[in-house]
């Protein structure tokens, strides 16, 4: 694919505009409570700091990336169970895979 066709290909357009929104939420939220958003996005103490240091301009640019910033925490099918399954103890089972997901490695910058 041409860059082009790569620019009118709408799945790319909505990768972009979820990058920018993940992007901006993130910062709001690190910029709020780092301690909090560093647990609940799953990154390191170091991407937390690029990430609030970063301008609109930085932040747009990054955005426009035509691959996703963001992954799934939950590389597992056991914390996705937990996640999915409307079953007896639900409120059991989010406090569970927040255990999980807590104890998974945060992000690096490699």
């Amino acid at each position: 694919m041409n860059p082009v066709e790569q620019i009118q290909d709408p799945v790319v357009t909505e990768i972009r505009d979820a990058n920018l929104n993940y992007l901006m939420l993130a910062q709001q939220m690190i910029r709020s409570d780092k301690a909090s958003a560093i647990y609940r996005l799953g990154i390191s103490q170091s991407i937390a700091d690029i990430l609030d240091s970063l301008s609109n301009a930085q932040l747009i640019k990054l955005a426009s990336s035509s691959v996703m910033l963001t992954r799934f925490r939950f590389d597992d099918a056991q914390i996705l169970g937990l996640l999915t399954q409307h079953n007896k103890g639900y409120a059991q089972s989010l406090v569970h895979s927040a255990i999980l997901m807590a104890g998974k490695p945060v992000q690096t910058i490699t």
